[in-house]
């Protein structure tokens, strides 16, 4: 019985199922058999914090939260004096403006749950992504480019897979098109280097 019990687990966790269990959104850049665990992906969160009230109704800009995004490699998450801008006077005797508030006062970081996570491996800049330009000066992407319609989401969740081929897929895209004898120029490059240095 034992023997056939350890052929069993041996089996098991050997097994794409059992891989599953223990894979989280950013361990892997398999395209195949994840992405039914990354896309919606969306913690349980210290404050329930919602894009779509800020971002959609009070119509904030997503850089103003994280406004490192145009100038460093992360977004960041914004520090609790952004928060406290408005909240010493919104709503402040919501239950979560309370707790903000207390975490405030008392110099204490709230410790938000990340969402969006790359493998180690992974070098990915915000800055050069938010700063990225068309043709005609334009930006080429905005944050619902990769982050999907946060500004309508109450919880944040992983929108896109951000798995290996789904980025290589926007960087093959055509930036310029093909004219005048000149090849197509692609959005960037796909070389191994860019991505993984």
């Amino acid at each position: 019985m034992f023997r056939l019990t350890f052929i069993f687990f041996s089996i098991f966790l050997s097994s794409e199922a059992f891989s599953w269990w223990m894979w989280t959104p950013g361990d892997s850049v398999d395209d195949s058999t994840q992405l039914l665990m990354v896309q919606g992906y969306h913690p349980d969160q210290p404050v329930p914090f919602s894009h779509k009230l800020h971002a959609n109704d009070r119509n904030i800009s997503c850089e103003y939260c994280h406004n490192a995004a145009r100038r460093s490699t992360s977004a960041g998450i914004p520090p609790l004096n952004t928060c406290m801008g408005c909240h010493k006077v919104v709503n402040t005797d919501a239950e979560p403006i309370q707790y903000i508030t207390e975490k405030y006062e008392k110099n204490e970081p709230i410790e938000w749950v990340k969402v969006h996570d790359l493998p180690d491996f992974v070098r990915f800049s915000h800055q050069v992504h938010v700063l990225a330009k068309g043709e005609n000066g334009e930006n080429l992407l905005q944050c619902e480019s990769c982050h999907g319609p946060v500004k309508t989401m109450a919880a944040v969740e992983q929108w896109a897979p951000l798995q290996m081929g789904w980025c290589i897929d926007c960087h093959n895209q055509e930036k310029i098109p093909a004219r005048d004898g000149k090849p197509a120029v692609p959005n960037a490059s796909v070389s191994c280097n860019v991505c993984h240095y």
